[in-house]
C-alpha cells in the first residue's frame, strides 16, 4: 500500500483532471442537446408527435446526466479545497458524503479521470468503506445523486412540458391551434378596451402650440453649446460652510519697479534734479501753452533775429 502523503498528492492531481474533464463533457452534452431540440421542433412542425414524444426522452435523460456531472464536479472541487483533511486514515465526517457519492456514481459515468480518482479513494479508505458506498448501506450517498442515477421512464407531464417549451422556443404551433386561440383572446381584449364599460375615460391630447406661443416661450438655460469642462461645487464642511468655486481669471499686469519709481516723482523733485529743464518748461508754458502772440511782438522777434 502506498504511503498516505503520496496517495493524497496523486489524488489531488486526479481531482484537477476530473474537474476539467467533467466541464468539457457538460459543454459537449449541452451542444448535442441543442441540436436534438431543433430536431424535435422540426418533428412537431411536421406533425410527427409520437416520434417526438419518444425522442424527447433522450433529451430528458441527457439533461439528467448533465446535472449529475455538475454535482460530481462540485464534490471534486470540495475534496480539492479540503485536500488536507484527506491525510488521516479515517474519513472526515464533512467529506464522507462527497467521497461516498463519487465512489457510488463514478462507474455510471464515462469520465475515466473520475473513475481513477475513485480507485484512489477506495485504495485509501479500504474495500469495506467502498462497499458501503456502492450499496449505500448507511444512506450517506447524496439523495439527489441517487435520484439522478435511477433508470425509469420520465413522467408524461414532464414530456409535455419539454415539448411545449421546445415548440415555444422555435416558434412552432403545438398543440395545433394554441397560438390562434391566444391571438383570439388578445383580440377580444382589444374590443373590450375600445368601449370600456367602467373606469376612467381616456384624456384628450393637448392641442399643439402655435408659432406665436413658441416665439414667446423662454428657451431653457441649458440650450446651446456647453463647455467641455464642468466644475462641481465643493460640498460644505465644518471648516467652510459656504464653499465657492473660484475660476482663474486673466493675469494682473503689474508695473515694473522702474515705472513705479517714475510715477512717484513729483514736479518739485524733477526741478531739483534738473533746474535747466524746469526753466525751459516754465518758459515753454508761456510761449506754447499760453496765449497767441500779437503782431507787435512778432515784429520785435523778427527785428531781433536780423541783428
Amino acid at each position: 500500500m502506498a504511503p498516505s502523503s503520496s496517495l493524497v498528492s496523486k489524488l489531488k492531481v486526479q481531482l484537477k483532471l476530473s474537474i476539467s474533464r467533467l466541464r468539457m463533457v457538460q459543454q459537449k452534452d449541452t451542444a448535442i442537446a441543442k441540436q436534438q431540440r431543433r430536431q424535435m421542433a422540426h418533428l412537431l412542425e411536421q406533425g410527427k408527435e409520437e416520434s417526438a414524444r419518444i425522442r424527447v426522452e433522450n433529451i430528458i435523460r441527457s439533461d439528467i446526466t448533465t446535472e449529475l456531472l455538475e454535482i460530481l464536479e462540485l464534490y471534486c472541487e470540495l475534496l480539492l479545497a479540503r485536500i488536507g483533511l484527506l491525510e488521516p486514515k479515517e474519513c472526515d465526517p464533512g467529506l464522507e458524503e462527497a467521497i461516498k457519492s463519487i465512489i457510488h456514481a463514478a462507474p455510471r459515468t464515462d469520465v475515466k479521470e473520475l473513475q481513477q480518482a475513485r480507485q484512489l479513494l477506495v485504495e485509501k479508505y479500504g474495500k469495506d468503506f467502498a462497499l458501503d458506498a456502492v450499496e449505500n448501506r448507511d444512506g450517506k450517498v447524496a439523495e439527489r445523486v441517487v435520484k439522478k442515477l435511477r433508470v425509469e421512464p420520465p413522467d408524461p407531464v414532464l414530456v409535455d412540458l419539454y415539448l411545449r417549451e421546445i415548440a415555444k422556443t422555435y416558434g412552432v404551433d403545438w398543440p395545433r391551434g394554441s397560438s390562434q386561440g391566444h391571438n383570439g383572446s388578445d383580440g377580444e381584449g382589444d374590443d373590450d378596451d375600445d368601449e370600456p364599460s367602467s373606469g376612467q375615460a381616456v384624456k384628450n391630447l393637448e392641442e399643439p402650440l402655435t408659432t406665436d406661443e413658441l416665439s414667446k416661450a423662454t428657451p431653457p438655460r441649458d440650450l446651446g453649446p456647453k463647455s467641455p469642462v464642468s466644475i462641481a461645487p465643493p460640498s460644505p464642511s465644518t471648516d467652510n460652510l459656504n464653499p465657492r468655486v473660484k475660476l482663474p481669471g486673466p493675469p494682473e499686469l503689474k508695473p515694473s519697479a522702474k515705472m513705479s519709481g517714475l510715477k512717484k516723482q513729483t514736479p518739485s523733485t524733477q526741478a531739483q534734479i534738473d533746474p535747466k529743464s524746469a526753466d525751459s518748461n516754465v518758459h515753454g508754458k508761456g510761449s506754447v501753452g499760453g496765449k497767441i502772440p500779437d503782431v507787435d511782438e512778432l515784429s520785435r522777434r523778427f527785428a531781433a533775429l536780423k541783428k
